[in-house]
């Protein structure tokens, strides 16, 4: 559920952010009154320190909330987020501090605000911020429902979110916005999408390939590919049951595709958008695909299946071959891909391949600008060896234990090789604990990255 705006000039109480450097003259312009009760209940400006300051009769007049210091290495700009879990319920206003983006702020509030209550509702009355004078309260308020219908996509337990379901959400996102969409199942998707039925076919719940389209025909072509493997079981490689708990996430780089495609659609951006995901459950039964199997893939090569843990990678190679063919200016696809990636960065950094020097600069700057960090791994073209088969023209995995992000993106590579401006994001899709603006949980990690990305190369009118 995502949190929205108060109209501005709504009557609320102020929010003061109060950095080290800022107390002392903030401290001074209190009431008495206020100044020694802040004393009293011991507040310092450090990071996320919570004050609430009383009236003459008792009401609460004022809030202070430390930033510790704002130009320190490793300082959190999301920490107002933290805040709707902090205040009492009320109406709430921000005031205007030196070194703070009041829109970066109220967007940290807004996501800070999520809370997941499908099961359970608290029941509780939240508190609500009035929007900043000057900042664009709509296209905050949309940034974070996009961002909320995502994190709902990747909290939702498997037995309620299959492929079905994720058809049914970006159906429901088309008919918003006037887009198209078409849908292949069944015999079609064998025909048509072979890795992708192969990975599915073992599961009651049909696999199937989901193709949105939306924009003007001849604007410029973005294409956006998201992993949607609604649960893991690792298929008859299986995972120990450890390795399956959170396996409900696995269609994590769908929700973000699908987040992204919905704030690009928003704010009306004058590109030709085009949303690929390959929806799957890699079950285990009589019909699943087996270590050994070899599969032609969309693209005409062949894949012997070295491990059926390494689905993602495969339903996603048939997605790419799909959106090379339509020529796209920029290709990006999205997938909780390896742990090999974890392991490299943890699980807030997201890794980021591509072999087009002036489109990773322009990811850096977009992850920096909106708080949405990435880190390039290299596509180090001689590790791609450790793919290679004797029986087709590749393997799904490599056969070594080294490199297995890089190796996973060399694969993806061989099935959109002509795409220079091509993307692929390897990231976790969850917070393992809360943080300021980031809600324990499902997390689209990109997908705000994405959507400035794409809004700088092709600013609306």
């Amino acid at each position: 559920m995502a949190s929205t705006l108060l109209a501005p000039g709504t009557d609320a109480i102020p929010i003061h952010l109060v950095s080290e450097a800022g107390w002392s003259s903030l401290e001074a312009a209190l009431t008495p009154l206020q100044r020694g009760f802040a004393k009293a209940s011991g507040f310092v400006p450090k990071a996320g320190r919570l004050a609430l300051l009383p009236a003459e009769d008792g009401a609460l007049a004022a809030v202070l909330f430390g930033l510790g210091d704002p130009a320190a290495t490793g300082f959190d700009r999301f920490l107002p987020g933290k805040l709707p879990g902090a205040l009492p319920a009320g109406d709430y206003r921000l005031a205007p501090t030196e070194g703070i983006d009041p829109a970066e702020a109220a967007l940290a509030w807004l996501l800070g605000g999520y809370r997941f209550e499908r099961y359970r509702k608290s029941g509780a009355e939240r508190p609500r911020l009035v929007a900043p004078d000057g900042v664009d309260a709509d296209r905050l308020a949309r940034i974070a429902a996009a961002v909320a219908s995502g994190r709902d996509l990747v909290n939702t337990p498997s037995n309620d979110l299959g492929p079905a379901e994720i058809e049914a959400a970006i159906r429901a996102l088309a008919e918003r916005f006037g887009a198209t969409v078409a849908v292949t199942r069944g015999e079609d998707l064998q025909k048509e999408f072979p890795l992708v039925h192969a990975v599915g076919a073992a599961s009651p719940r049909a696999p199937r390939l989901i193709d949105l389209t939306w924009g003007a025909a001849d604007a410029p072509r973005v294409t956006l590919v998201g992993k949607g493997v609604v649960f893991d079981t690792g298929g008859l490689d299986i995972k120990p049951s450890a390795g399956m708990l959170l396996m409900k996430k696995d269609m994590g780089g769908a929700a973000a595709a699908i987040a992204a495609a919905e704030m690009i659609m928003g704010d009306g951006l004058p590109v030709r958008l085009r949303l690929i995901v390959p929806s799957v459950e890699n079950a285990i039964s009589g019909e699943a695909f087996r270590p050994g199997d070899v599969i032609r893939s969309r693209a005409g090569l062949t894949v012997e299946i070295g491990n059926t843990d390494a689905e993602g990678r495969l339903i996603l190679a048939d997605a790419l071959a799909l959106a090379e063919a339509d020529a796209p200016e920029l290709l990006i696809d999205f997938a909780t891909l390896t742990g090999a990636a974890r392991v490299a960065l943890g699980p807030d950094l997201p890794a980021v391949f591509t072999e087009d020097e002036g489109l990773a600069a322009s990811v850096a700057e977009a992850g920096a600008a909106v708080n949405d960090p990435v880190w390039r791994l290299p596509l180090h073209a001689p590790y791609a060896s450790g793919l290679d088969s004797k029986v087709a023209d590749l393997n799904n995995v490599s056969g070594g234990p080294f490199a297995g992000a890089i190796t996973a993106a060399l694969f993806l590579r061989r099935f959109a090789p002509k795409t220079k401006a091509h993307l692929h994001f390897d990231l976790y899709g969850w917070n393992p604990s809360a943080k300021p603006g980031r809600p324990e949980g499902g997390e689209v990690q990109t997908a705000r990255l994405v959507h400035a990305l794409v809004a700088r190369r092709y600013p609306a009118a």
